[in-house]
C-alpha cells in the first residue's frame, strides 16, 4: 500500500513539473532605459603595410591627409611632390563607448579600409580620434591590427577566404572623456522589454512588487516603470535583485515567417489551422476537423463516452493520387505533405497566403 502511495506520488511530482511553464531571468528579457553604448567614429591611416596600401592616383584625400599629418609633426613635403604611398591606407574607425565607461579604460576598435587598398593585414593604425554624434572626442584608437582571414595556393591558383580589407584592434582605444550620466539621481527607472508582450510586461511587475525590490507598474508593452530608494548603491543593490528575478514565460504569438529569396518556412509550435479548402495551381489542400467517439466495449459496462478532436488533411496533385494526413492541426504536417509533393516555394507561400485570408492559418503571417 505504502509502495503505491509513493509511486502516486511521485508520478504527480514529475507531472507538476513537466507542466511548470518556462521561466527566464528579468536580465535576459529587458534592459535598463538609458543603460547603453554609443557609437564612436574616426578617420585615421593605417601605415606599415607590404605594398597593398592605397594607389594615391585614385585616392587623393590619403596623400592629402599624410601631407597634413607631416606637416603637424614638423615635416613639409613640397609642393608638387608625388608621394607614392603604396604602404599606407585611409580608413575609418568605429567603437562602441559602453555605458558607464570611464577614463582610461580600453575598448576594442573595429578599423576599415576607405580606398582602394587590397589589404590591411600587418598595418599599424596611427593615433585617431574617435569622436561621438555632438563632435566631441571620446577616446584615442591606436595599435596593430588584427586581420582576419587566409590565403592558400595549389596548383597556380589562390584561395582567399574572408575579407582583407578590415580588421579589428583589441583594446586599441582608450577613453578620454566620460558621459554624463543621471543613473541614482532619481528615484525612477524604466525596464524595456525585449519585445512588446503585454502579458510579459504585467508578469514582470507582479514579480518585482511580489518580492518587494520596489513598487513596479507596466507603462505599456514594452516598459515597466520601477520605483527604487535613491542612491547609485541603493539601486545598484537592488536592480542586481531584481535582474535576477525568474519570470514565468507566457505563451508566444502563433507566427510564420517565410523568406520570399530562399523558400524558408519558420515557424513556433503555435500554429494551428481551421477547417479550409485551398487550391493553387495543380495542388489542391483540405483541412477538416473532425470528432472521434470512443465508446466503452459493452452498453452497460459503466465506461465513460471519450470525444477527441482530429485533423485530416487532404492534399492532392493533379494527375496524382489522394494524400491523408492525421494530425493535431498543425501546420507543420501540412508544410512537411506538400514538400513531399514536390511544391515550390511560391506555390507554398501562395497556399499560406490563401489560408490567413480565409481565416484558416490562425498566425500572423510574415515575409521577408
Amino acid at each position: 500500500m505504502r509502495h503505491s502511495l509513493f509511486i502516486r506520488a511521485l508520478a504527480l511530482g514529475l507531472l507538476l513539473v513537466c507542466t511548470i511553464a518556462r521561466a527566464d531571468r528579468i536580465r535576459d528579457l529587458a534592459t535598463v532605459q538609458g543603460v547603453r553604448d554609443n557609437s564612436l567614429i574616426g578617420y585615421g591611416l593605417v601605415v606599415g603595410l607590404d605594398g597593398t596600401g592605397d594607389q594615391t592616383t585614385q585616392t587623393p584625400f590619403t596623400t592629402q591627409s599624410v601631407s597634413n599629418m607631416l606637416s603637424q609633426l614638423g615635416i613639409t613635403v613640397p609642393a608638387g611632390t608625388n608621394m607614392q604611398l603604396k604602404n599606407v591606407a585611409a580608413v575609418m574607425v568605429t567603437a562602441k563607448l559602453p555605458a558607464f565607461g570611464r577614463q582610461g579604460q580600453t575598448i576594442d576598435v573595429v578599423v576599415s579600409s576607405l580606398g582602394n587598398a587590397k589589404s590591411l593585414r600587418g598595418g599599424t593604425l596611427l593615433m585617431t580620434p574617435l569622436k561621438g554624434v555632438d563632435n566631441q572626442v571620446y577616446a584615442l584608437a591606436q595599435g596593430n591590427i588584427l586581420v582576419g582571414g587566409a590565403g592558400a595556393s595549389a596548383g597556380g591558383s589562390s584561395v582567399q577566404v574572408n575579407q582583407l580589407n578590415g580588421g579589428r584592434i583589441t583594446g586599441g582605444a582608450t577613453i578620454e572623456r566620460e558621459l554624463s550620466s543621471s543613473f541614482g539621481s532619481g528615484s525612477v527607472l524604466n525596464l524595456q522589454l525585449n519585445d512588446d508582450d503585454f502579458s510579459m510586461a504585467q508578469r514582470i511587475s507582479d514579480a518585482i512588487n511580489s518580492r518587494g525590490y520596489g513598487v513596479a507598474q507596466p507603462l505599456d508593452a514594452r516598459t515597466v516603470q520601477v520605483r527604487l530608494p535613491q542612491g547609485n548603491a541603493s539601486q545598484v543593490r537592488t536592480l542586481a535583485y531584481i535582474q535576477d528575478l525568474d519570470v514565468s514565460v507566457p505563451l508566444q504569438d502563433a507566427k510564420v515567417i517565410i523568406n520570399s529569396r530562399t523558400g524558408s518556412v519558420v515557424m513556433n509550435r503555435e500554429v494551428m489551422l481551421n477547417s479550409c479548402a485551398v487550391a493553387q495551381g495543380n495542388l489542391s489542400v483540405t483541412v477538416n476537423q473532425q470528432q472521434n467517439v470512443s465508446q466503452p466495449n459493452t452498453p452497460f459496462a459503466g465506461g465513460q463516452t471519450v470525444v477527441t478532436p482530429q485533423t485530416q488533411i487532404d492534399l492532392r496533385q493533379s494527375g496524382g493520387s489522394l494524400q491523408t494526413v492525421n494530425a493535431s492541426a498543425n501546420l507543420n504536417s501540412v508544410v512537411r505533405a506538400l514538400n513531399a509533393l514536390g511544391a515550390t516555394p511560391m506555390d507554398l507561400m501562395s497556399i499560406l497566403q490563401s489560408m490567413q485570408s480565409a481565416g484558416c492559418l490562425r498566425a500572423k503571417l510574415e515575409i521577408n
